[in-house]
């Protein structure tokens, strides 16, 4: 069975399954210019939701319209089910909603603790919390407690990502955005990269995925979404997407 075009309203997830929903989101950069027009997704707890397409289609503008950083023009977005439309990025955190972005964004003249520390500015007087959290970071990355006190521009790509994503996890978030995790990254980083998303859809977190590496992200996902000129394409199981040319280039 091969990927089909269906119309948003026939999306077939449980409700009791979703943690995050986008419905008929317009937005972009300029009121009059919608970049996303009409987007519907869902995504489900614990699980990875890619989102895939070509350069410009509007995946990371996706992200950063959930995460706070655009405010949509129409539409909405729900966090179990609340409604977080326009909510501060701030606020979203507290929620439990963290972002990585597509550029690694580690404080390169901080060492990797500190880059850690930073993670917990929501909690920052609360030195049990932290001194806890940074050892579970620890215990889920042992390299990252090797390089402790090295710094983290001196680290390699795939090692400044686990820092981005340690110093996320210090939040204790339920649903990541994840944009472009590999750009730039070898071959061998990249694979460890993706195989710490998979640990962490593993241990309970829930994923949504935007990257241009289609194979590599089909190989993790559990669904998929395809959008083209900033509409639903596509969507379905990752089992579904066994005809790449039709799901990605029909």
């Amino acid at each position: 069975m091969t990927a089909t075009e269906r119309p948003p309203a026939a999306i077939q997830i449980d409700p009791a399954t979703v943690a995050m929903e986008i419905n008929n989101l317009y937005v972009g950069y300029y009121r009059d210019l919608n970049i996303l027009q009409g987007v519907i997704l869902k995504t489900q707890r614990a699980k990875i939701t890619a989102v895939l397409g070509a350069n410009g289609v509007g995946k990371s503008t996706l992200l950063k319209a959930i995460y706070g950083f655009l405010t949509p023009n129409q539409g909405r977005v729900t966090l179990d089910g609340e409604d977080v439309t326009g909510v501060a990025t701030y606020r979203l955190i507290e929620k439990g909603l963290a972002y990585i972005p597509q550029h690694p964004g580690v404080f390169r003249w901080m060492s990797v603790e500190e880059n850690l520390e930073m993670g917990a500015y929501t909690f920052q007087r609360d030195k049990t919390r932290i001194k806890r959290k940074i050892e579970e970071i620890y215990e889920r990355f042992p390299i990252l407690k090797e390089r402790r006190k090295s710094l983290a521009g001196k680290l390699s790509g795939g090692q400044q990502r686990m820092v981005e994503v340690g110093r996320t996890l210090m939040t204790d978030p339920k649903v990541m955005l994840v944009d472009e995790p590999t750009a730039g990254l070898a071959k061998l980083l990249s694979e460890e990269i993706y195989q710490m998303l998979m640990a962490l859809r593993d241990s309970g977190m829930t994923i949504l995925l935007v990257d241009q590496e289609i194979r590599q992200a089909l190989k993790i996902a559990d669904y998929v979404y395809v959008l083209e000129l900033g509409r639903n394409k596509f969507e379905g199981p990752v089992s579904e997407f066994t005809d790449l040319k039709k799901a990605f280039w029909a």
